[in-house]
């Protein structure tokens, strides 16, 4: 058996509460080992860690979308269904965090100061709704 890591030591590893881990246990997203009622992680549950707290934070992935990638051996869970809509939606992110790049860095730099809400320029980027 591969050396056991301690769940104190695996959740003091990625700044993760304890709590989190539990929970990952209980949905599924890990198996740790048990030994005297304490849970141990081996090697692989600890890269299964490193790679569900890097999805939920890179790829803002729920933990029912990581489930449905964990268990990609399972035919009832589409995995690629659950990739692609997850692309869709970051491509969504980049392009909202990509225009408050953009309005952003205009205040910065617009003549204005702080009367912002005069400026001709930020006001025809500022969307108003849809009128009834």
């Amino acid at each position: 058996m591969d050396d056991l890591t301690p769940i104190r030591d695996v959740a003091d590893r990625f700044g993760l509460p304890l709590s989190t881990l539990h929970y990952w246990e209980r949905r599924g997203l890990v198996a740790p080992h048990r030994r005297s009622g304490r849970r141990y992680f081996d090697t692989e549950q600890v890269y299964r860690v490193a790679l569900i707290k890097l999805w939920r934070e890179t790829g803002h992935m729920s933990v029912d979308e990581i489930g449905t990638l964990l268990t990609r051996d399972d035919p009832a869970a589409d995995w690629r269904q659950t990739v692609h809509t997850r692309i869709a939606a970051l491509q969504d992110d980049i392009a909202r965090l990509d225009a408050a790049r953009s309005y952003l860095g205009h205040l910065l730099s617009c003549d204005h100061g702080h009367d912002l809400e005069r400026c001709p320029d930020f006001r025809a980027t500022v969307p108003l709704g849809d009128a009834p």
